[in-house]
């Protein structure tokens, strides 16, 4: 049995702005489910969504900070959640990186410096919980001080893991910064945080951890490239031996045969019932009802990385074609602003939300025909493995976890039957457009649509898998 330190800046359902939270749920409980003794650690944010009981378990001094380390229950689960208490840095209301008008904290560098330091003596057994790490799995840019840390220890130190969820956040801060938070100079040489004259604290994560993941193995090439590495290629390039592209699963809570919030559960045995969630959908979101049409939908941030210029671009065209399309997201105001134009003038053919609705996004990869997730680079993806569990066909770029988890629909993958979906390249709205409009044909030829979700259906894409993969890594680390 491992004891495994999970530290992560945010987990579902106490607090989510991304994917991570989603991560720092199920892998944890996951790797309990094996038998491993599995602790996650997070900010006490004042924004979190605690409904187990808390209770102080340590307090301890971290620089001139007094910290308290609460302890509470993810959950649904019995894995501990480890919360440090600093008010001061971690008692703003909101987003846990932003102010209300999409600004980072100033403080950002000494705050998650703060958590970092706390994390060391938790898995150090130095804050009177008598425990020690086996572990410390790192998350992101808010943890890459944890290995750099940690290698100056003296004592025996736990092994470390760091995870990129995605190279475009780095975490990266003047030079000034080093000398805020009063980092030791050791680790400020260009082999360690230094980076173009400031500090990177995922460059820390990169330099010291003994092991290094990302979250798919096309990602994993992706970010040894100038296009994707945001010029760390060459220390990924350096440390390959050391990293590992690790798919995520999908949760339970993903299953339209389970699946509490939708208003017809359903399997792979079980197609007709599919069509009572189309009905569903179109009713909720005042389109026409009708199950012949095809309906495209898209979930998502709507900011340039997931290409909603593209689809912005040829939405005019797509909606000459006979599909309905709807879309749930929100992201930046241009893009705002574009689709709710056109969504004024196609009134009966396209719906859309802005924001974030849980229900309603069950509901879309429940009823929809096909979802679109045409980024311009996924380090993983989630959605397009959800719709691949409720037989909505994806749409996608050929680019990251994408390429991993999505098998494009040609005569040889027809034949084989390990299509899954639709697959281009070219980073261009009539790629997209174009398509799309391949999956509007196979639309047409019903026993061979059915098919082709029958593939997608009966994808593993569960995290039982995926922490198999990752307890080899822990045991496997010199």
């Amino acid at each position: 049995m491992k004891k495994i330190l999970f530290v992560t800046s945010e987990v579902y359902p106490l607090i989510k702005t991304g994917g991570l939270a989603d991560v720092s749920n199920s892998l944890p409980k996951s790797l309990a489910d094996t038998g491993q003794d599995v602790k996650i650690i997070l900010p006490n944010y004042r924004a979190l969504k605690l409904t187990r009981n808390v209770q102080l378990r340590s307090v301890f001094k971290i620089g001139s900070h007094s910290v308290q380390l609460l302890e509470t229950q993810l959950p649904d689960s019995n894995v501990t959640v480890w919360l440090v208490d600093c008010p001061e840095y971690f008692g703003m209301a909101g987003n846990p990186y932003v102010d209300s008008a999409g600004h980072s904290y100033a403080n950002n560098p000494e705050r998650f410096a703060l958590f970092c330091r706390a994390v060391i003596e938790v898995a150090m057994n130095r804050a009177d919980l008598d425990w020690k790490a086996d572990v410390v799995h790192c998350n992101d840019w808010q943890t890459g001080l944890i290995p750099a840390l940690l290698s100056l220890e003296n004592e025996l130190c736990p092994k470390t893991v760091f995870t990129i969820h995605n190279m475009a956040y780095q975490g990266f801060f003047n030079g000034l910064t080093a000398a805020r938070l009063q980092l030791p100079i050791e680790l400020l040489s260009s082999d360690g945080l230094e980076f173009y004259g400031g500090i990177s604290f995922i460059k820390g994560g990169i330099a010291y951890a003994d092991k290094i993941t990302t979250v798919s193995p096309t990602y994993a090439h992706d970010i040894q490239t100038p296009e994707l590495g945001y010029g760390l290629e060459g220390l990924l390039i350096y440390r390959n031996d050391d990293l590992t592209g690790i798919i995520n699963g999908i949760d339970d809570d993903w299953n339209p045969e389970t699946d509490m919030l939708i208003p017809k559960r359903f399997n792979v045995n079980s197609f007709q019932d599919k069509s009572i969630n189309k009905t569903a959908l179109q009713t909720r979101l005042n389109l026409p009802i009708d199950g012949n049409v095809l309906v495209l939908s898209l979930i998502s941030r709507l900011v340039e990385q997931k290409g909603i210029d593209m689809l912005l671009d040829c939405l005019p065209d797509l909606l000459s074609l006979p599909v309905q399309i709807v879309i749930l997201g929100s992201g930046e105001k241009s893009f705002e602003h574009g689709l709710q134009q056109l969504a004024a003038v196609y009134p009966d053919k396209m719906a859309l939300t802005l924001g974030y609705d849980e229900a309603l996004a069950h509901l879309i990869e429940a009823g929809a025909d096909v979802f679109l997730m045409p980024s311009r680079f996924e380090p993983c993806g989630l959605n397009q493995m959800y719709s691949q569990r409720y037989g909505t066909l994806p749409v996608v770029r050929k680019t990251g976890g994408l390429t991993d988890t999505v098998v494009d629909t040609l005569p040889d993958t027809l034949a084989n039957r390990t299509a899954t979906g639709f697959v281009f390249s070219e980073e261009n709205a009539g790629a997209l457009l174009e398509t799309i409009k391949r999956a509007l044909l196979l639309y047409g030829f019903p026993e061979a649509w059915k098919q082709v979700q029958t593939n997608a259906m009966n994808c593993d894409f569960s995290w039982k898998r995926s922490a198999a993969q990752y307890l080899e890594l822990y045991e496997n680390i010199d």
